[in-house]
């Protein structure tokens, strides 16, 4: 079985891709699944459903969606195997465009959309910076000038990544990101052993484990304090 990782900002379009690339697989006959990872609340999974995808959600709640990740991917993994899909698709929530949630020898796609302004690639991290593809979004609301801008500075950013532009209500581009994403020469048995590409965010502390007084007297742990003497 193929394993896809995709992340992105909150309301980039990442469901909507996932679908639309659905479409172009199954044409193929190409069975696929998918995994939503979100913190509180989705509906996605019902978009899964009505599309005729095989869908599990799961929801990280208090925890960080990518410590989250990566403590149920292999029973997601196993799950997908043992349903016999060709190829399975983890879309996860991506919140504080600090996540990573990529895994070495696993492909992994990065969706972020032109509205989210064009600054927006430098502020993402691995999620942007580790992706072996970027998928920008919701181009047919911008004008040309500021889609090419906006894919000069993704490209500035990973400039070893395959960028693509796709239209996530009508489908178009769908069908050549379909063709990246299913390669029989990928399969995954186990990832048992495997590693990240990048380090999760790093946080223990205090808040962490449930403290809501403020002060630093209730402060331990893994706490950063701003320097605001620099000028």
């Amino acid at each position: 079985m193929n394993l896809i990782t995709i992340s992105g900002p909150p309301s980039s379009g990442k469901t909507a891709v996932i679908i639309k690339t659905a479409e172009s697989l199954k044409m193929r006959g190409i069975k696929i699944g998918a995994v939503k990872f979100d913190c509180l609340a989705t509906e996605d999974d019902i978009a899964y459903e009505k599309a005729g995808i095989p869908v599990k959600k799961g929801l990280s709640g208090q925890l960080c969606p990518d410590h989250y990740f990566v403590s149920n991917i292999e029973a997601v993994l196993d799950w997908g195997l043992k349903e016999e899909f060709d190829l399975l698709v983890s879309e996860s929530a991506g919140l504080c465009n600090r996540c990573s949630p990529y895994i070495k020898e696993i492909k992994a796609v990065c969706v972020i959309d032109n509205l989210s302004g064009i600054n927006t690639p430098k502020k993402i991290g691995p999620m942007l910076r580790m992706a072996d593809i970027v998928v920008i979004t919701k181009g047919d609301i911008v004008s040309q000038a500021e889609r090419e801008v906006f894919a000069a500075r993704v490209h500035a950013v990973n400039p070893t990544a395959i960028v693509m532009h796709i239209n996530g209500l009508t489908g178009q581009g769908a069908y050549e990101l379909s063709t990246l994403l299913y390669d029989q020469d990928q399969r995954v048995n186990s990832l048992k052993g495997k590693k990240l590409r990048f380090s999760m965010p790093s946080a223990l502390c205090s808040y962490c484990l449930g403290e809501t007084r403020i002060g630093e007297s209730y402060q331990m742990g893994n706490v950063r304090k701003m320097n605001l003497e620099e000028k």
